[in-house]
């Protein structure tokens, strides 16, 4: 943790192995009034219909990742990227740059709003390298068996659930990254407790959440 909060407001980074909870974690801190800008959402919203993002996308991997309504094709493109490190980087050069422009926009519009801190729900914070961007980086980690139990719940093959997991940082990675661990292994009950015992006392130290 940086211990630097520009404006008075803390800036968190909440991130997690696929499977790990991280969802879930996001899902409670938000029903607790804490702002969330959503980096899956958001690189959604960059490649919807008609924006520069899907036609960039369309442009570097071709028509076969259009769907018959001209959107996106995120199964195709999957296909792609997750079997191809060079290709998910291109797709990363393209998405990440406007994900983060939109980010910057609705953090500043919480501030405005009077929050004491907002929370930046981003899957690939380690892998982009954005850990040292926050005041407080807060992992959600589960063991790689239970994780690939719940992606494989899902409705994916084993083997595309390995591909999932290999296609992100390493779990000692994003444990070194991290200023706080929650244990997202057990049900969300016992992880909802955990952020109310661990987590928001310390938001607590700093700001509290708009409601």
């Amino acid at each position: 943790m940086s211990g630097s909060y520009p404006g008075g407001v803390l800036r968190v980074g909440l991130t997690g192995g696929i499977g790990a909870g991280k969802s879930a974690a996001l899902s409670h801190l938000a029903g607790l009034g804490y702002p969330v800008v959503d980096a899956d959402r958001l690189a959604r919203q960059a490649v919807g219909p008609g924006t520069p993002g899907l036609a960039a996308v369309a442009g570097e991997f071709g028509p076969g990742v259009l769907a018959a309504d001209g959107g996106l094709d995120r199964a195709a493109l999957g296909r792609i990227v997750f079997a191809d490190p060079s290709a998910r980087s291109r797709l990363e050069a393209i998405i990440h740059p406007l994900v983060r422009v939109e980010s910057a926009r609705l953090a500043g519009r919480a501030r405005a709003g009077g929050a004491g801190a907002v929370i930046f729900d981003i899957p690939l914070l380690v892998e982009t390298g954005q850990a040292g961007d926050f005041d407080l980086v807060v992992v959600v980690s589960a063991p790689e068996a239970v994780r690939l139990a719940r992606v494989m719940g899902r409705g994916l093959s084993l083997d595309q659930a390995r591909s999932r997991l290999a296609a992100q940082a390493l779990e000692a990675d994003r444990l070194a990254a991290a200023d706080l661990v929650l244990d997202g292994s057990g049900p969300v009950d016992q992880l909802r407790g955990e952020i109310d015992r661990r987590l928001v006392p310390l938001l607590g130290q700093i700001e509290r959440p708009a409601r």
